[in-house]
């Protein structure tokens, strides 16, 4: 009878309960296998990029091939919508003859149905749906003295590091190493798309090598370096961690057996970051609204954003006359990821300046992100746009030009996304003259700061 372990964002053979659990249930009359189930309208209506798309398929057909080494066959189908991946799984059990499955619980709301209603359905069946946990960075969840969820994330992250300390992160590989000929690459999906695997390489020992580099080489100048887009200070493992490519708990454990010692990560700001995470994450359970495109702080809902399409436009195109935010841009459009200072740099400039519904710039990222993820994206918009939970304050409105001045002092990331402006010396490249921008052929400034970030308060202010 086979134990039949269902992949979702979790595309990894290590630190992965689901597979630990089949394997526990392993024998020679019940071997272990896995399946994938590709779901491209479903997909496309939450507004996944045609790039996390093709790290996907190139990560599924990685994945395959080190199951195959190992003697268990991935098993890859194909439905259009979840609501079929019950009856699709149902089938798949009948034909392996295999009365166990085992998943791992995802946050979101529609991803939570699905497994309701597949739970449901493969019960009635007969069929035995082992499930673990939310894979997030703790086990359990972060609840304060009252059992309620923290709102402010300040209290979360001090309850957060007290569970941290007390909980075994010990990463275990689910699948003994083989020396098994592995098979030829699976051919493409007609759903996977291009993507810079130049940037991006889906191969596992790429991944984990990335990981080590930066906990071995970055992890300590992290906090005095990780705004400067300029420098590679960042991880940039967020792609992986989206798709489930690597667990949290080897993030964690990789940080812990560090150079710089077993007390240093517990201060570490990237620790801090991933907490953010859990915290976006954990706010999507507790509060259902937050799936359905609802801002957090309903009376914000009054809010009258503007519908300037010219403004629009040039938000997306990298074409607002203000070059650190339409460097930032086009650093999305080009290579389908983006600094994560410039994240909020644009969505402060897309809801505070130009004053257009934050909903807008949500799924706009999520549809050119390679690491776009549900819960960070849509807390780090509403965040941005002050209608979130523990959001920035509404009179918190970035100056573009003062960031640009402060975390690119010497223009080299202006410069590599818009070269246009290479020639431009360190003053000027942060907001041309009126010459300048005609000599450059770049274009005006599309609004004035002062009057915009007065026109944001004041409309908070009213509410």
């Amino acid at each position: 009878m086979t134990q039949l372990v269902w992949l979702r964002n979790d595309l990894r053979m290590t630190d992965h309960p689901a597979f630990e659990q089949a394997l526990s249930l392993h024998s020679t009359d019940s071997p272990v296998a896995a399946v994938h189930i590709a779901t491209p309208k479903q997909w496309q209506q939450h507004n996944e990029s045609p790039a996390k798309l093709g790290l996907r398929a190139a990560l599924l057909q990685q994945l395959q091939q080190q199951l195959a080494a190992r003697g268990i066959e991935l098993y890859l189908l194909e439905a259009d919508w979840f609501s079929e991946c019950a009856e699709h799984l149902a089938e798949l059990c009948a034909e392996l003859h295999c009365s166990n499955i085992h998943w791992i619980t995802e946050t979101p709301w529609n991803e939570c149905q699905r497994d309701l209603q597949t739970e449901s359905h493969l019960r009635s069946k007969g069929i035995q749906c082992h499930i673990q946990a939310v894979d997030q960075l703790v086990s359990e969840p972060v609840l304060n003295q009252q059992g309620l969820p923290y709102k402010v994330f300040t209290p979360f992250y001090r309850r957060w590091l007290q569970l941290m300390q007390n909980t075994d992160q010990t990463v275990h590989c689910s699948l003994p190493e083989t020396t098994i000929q592995t098979s030829q690459l699976m051919p493409l999906p007609d759903w996977a798309s291009d993507f810079r695997d130049d940037l991006w390489p889906a191969d596992t020992k790429s991944i984990h090598h990335r990981l080590q580099h930066f906990c071995q080489l970055k992890l300590a100048s992290y906090g005095g370096h990780r705004d400067i887009p300029s420098e590679p200070a960042t991880s940039q493992i967020s792609p992986y961690l989206a798709l489930g490519a690597i667990g949290p708990r080897e993030l964690l454990s990789a940080m812990r057996n560090s150079k710089w010692g077993a007390d240093y990560w517990m201060e570490s700001d990237w620790l801090r970051e991933l907490a953010w995470r859990d915290f976006y994450r954990q706010l999507l359970s507790h509060f259902p609204l937050l799936n359905k495109h609802q801002p957090f702080k309903t009376e914000t809902l009054n809010l009258q954003w503007h519908n300037t399409p010219s403004h629009w436009r040039a938000w997306c195109n990298g074409q607002t006359g203000f070059p650190i935010i339409d460097a930032a841009m086009r650093q999305l459009l080009q290579t389908g990821w983006m600094h994560n200072r410039l994240r909020m740099l644009t969505a402060s400039f897309l809801t505070k300046l130009l004053f257009q519904d934050w909903r807008k710039g949500e799924v706009f990222f999520m549809q050119h992100l390679i690491d776009g993820d549900f819960a960070a994206n849509n807390g780090g918009w509403q965040w941005s746009a002050s209608t979130g939970c523990d959001a920035a304050p509404y009179f918190r409105v970035f100056n573009p030009i003062r960031q640009s001045e402060k975390f690119d002092s010497e223009g080299r990331f202006i410069r590599r996304f818009l070269p246009e402006l290479a020639s431009l010396d360190d003053r000027s490249i942060h907001f041309p003259s009126g010459e300048q921008r005609r000599k450059c052929s770049y274009p005006d400034a599309i609004i004035d700061y002062s009057s915009s970030r007065q026109h944001a308060i004041d409309q908070f202010r009213n509410l």
